[in-house]
C-alpha cells in the first residue's frame, strides 16, 4: 500500500486571504500567492515515496462567490507548477451535508481507495479545525499549522507547527 501526505490548499500551499482574523481562499488566479518553501517541501515528500494529495473545501462555489472554472484554473496551476499528485475538491457548503466536505473524511477516504493508500501511515496537514478533524477521522496523524485565526481551533491534533516546511521536516526526521 502507498503512503500519502494530504494537504489543505489555502493557508498550507498558498497564502490565505485574511479578513477579520479569518482565512479565505483566493477568488482569482491573480490573488494566488504560494507560501515560501512549498515547492521544496512537497518535492522532499515525493522523494521519500509519499503521494502528495491536496484536499480542499471550496464552498465559495456553492455560495456563488466564484465559479468552478476559476477554482479549476487555480488548481490546474498548482498541479502544473508544484509536485502534487492530485487535488480533491469539495464544492459544497455546510448546507449540502455531503460526505466530502471537511471535517468529514470523504475526500481522504476516496483518495485512499483510488491510490491504494494506507491511511494509518499517512498524514494530514492543515491550518483549520476542519482539516485536522478530517485527517483524524480518516485515521491519519495530523499537523496543525497554527496561524492564530479568530475561529474554532481543533480539539485534538497530533502536532502543532508553524509551517508546511516544519511539518515536512518533522515527518521526514522523526517518522519516516
Amino acid at each position: 500500500m502507498n503512503k500519502a501526505v494530504f494537504l489543505d490548499r489555502d493557508g498550507v500551499i498558498n497564502k490565505a486571504i485574511i479578513r477579520n482574523g479569518k482565512p479565505y481562499a483566493p477568488l482569482d488566479i491573480s490573488e494566488l500567492v504560494l507560501l515560501p518553501g512549498v515547492y521544496s517541501a512537497l518535492k522532499k515528500l515525493q522523494n521519500h515515496d509519499y503521494l502528495v494529495i491536496v484536499v480542499t473545501n471550496q464552498p465559495d462555489v456553492a455560495n456563488g462567490k466564484i465559479s468552478k472554472d476559476k477554482v479549476d484554473v487555480i488548481n490546474n496551476y498548482l498541479l502544473k507548477n508544484l509536485p502534487i499528485n492530485d487535488i480533491k475538491v469539495c464544492f459544497h457548503n455546510d448546507d449540502n451535508k455531503c460526505f466530502c466536505r471537511k471535517p468529514l473524511p470523504g475526500m481522504l477516504i476516496d483518495a485512499a481507495i483510488q491510490y491504494d493508500i494506507n491511511l494509518k501511515n499517512s498524514f494530514m496537514i492543515g491550518d483549520r479545525w476542519r482539516d485536522i478533524h478530517a485527517g483524524r477521522d480518516a485515521g491519519c496523524l495530523t499537523y496543525f499549522i497554527d496561524y492564530g485565526y479568530s475561529e474554532k481551533q481543533p480539539e485534538h491534533t497530533t502536532y502543532r507547527v508553524n509551517s508546511l516546511e516544519d511539518a515536512v521536516q518533522h515527518i521526514l526526521e522523526n517518522i519516516t
